[in-house]
């Protein structure tokens, strides 16, 4: 009987913590997709070509690009609130209605990510598979906790839209190992002109981000066994 007492307060801090974590990660999200607007928008309007190989394939599929961003970037916004048990209590009717505008937002982003994933990998064959799998994994999760909800199983609902926000945050951790991978070029391989990181370790990267979300999403839902949507 005491052990629901004593696993409450520890949920509780569990959940501040990935909060947290969470919020850092989007102000990540945001800082880049920032960097990207201000890079790209100049070029994309007057024609022009950008310096970097890679800022050259946004701006040269600037529909695609952020056809996938943008919608991504509302997704990311709103998933957390959707994810709050509060939010949901106080406020279901906006839930719902949210929550289908968040879902098109992420269908749209995830289909749109793994296309990209063929038109311009500037990791190569790396990145191309990597977001095939991932891509292909959010927008799996997405149908099927869509296809709980319609039958009821709002629990399991719950558990595919954490999944699909783990994995979707992952974008931040991408960006974090390419900085990592920057910083050992720069200052292990003595390569001070980089501003990239090699296109190999490119593909690599999306690979460490998203596996790593992909496992702390199933961590999370290990430690909490008992949501009820």
């Amino acid at each position: 009987m005491g052990t629901p007492n004593v696993r409450a307060p520890d949920d509780a801090r569990r959940a501040r913590r990935v909060g947290v974590v969470v919020a850092l990660l989007t102000a990540v999200v945001l800082v880049f997709f920032a960097r990207r607007v201000v890079g790209d928008g100049p070029h994309i309007l007057a024609g022009t070509v950008p310096d970097d190989d890679l800022s050259v394939l946004y701006v040269a599929h600037p529909w695609l690009a952020y056809g996938h961003m943008v919608p991504g970037v509302v997704y990311l916004l709103g998933a957390p609130l959707q994810l709050s048990q509060r939010f949901r209590t106080r406020h279901y009717g906006v839930h719902r209605r949210l929550g289908r505008a968040l879902l098109a937002c992420a269908l749209l982003s995830g289909t749109l990510a793994v296309v990209l994933g063929f038109v311009f990998a500037w990791g190569g064959s790396a990145e191309t598979l990597a977001t095939l799998v991932f891509g292909s994994w959010f927008v799996g999760c997405l149908v099927l906790a869509f296809r709980a909800v319609r039958t009821g199983r709002v629990a399991d609902h719950r558990r595919w839209m954490v999944r699909a926000f783990a994995v979707s945050i992952g974008i931040a951790t991408i960006r974090i190992w390419v900085g990592i991978f920057t910083g050992v070029q720069i200052g292990l391989l003595g390569m001070g002109d980089a501003t990239f990181p090699l296109r190999a370790t490119f593909g690599i990267a999306f690979w460490l981000g998203l596996s790593m979300h992909v496992l702390a999403g199933e961590w999370w839902l290990r430690r909490t066994p008992a949501l009820d949507g």
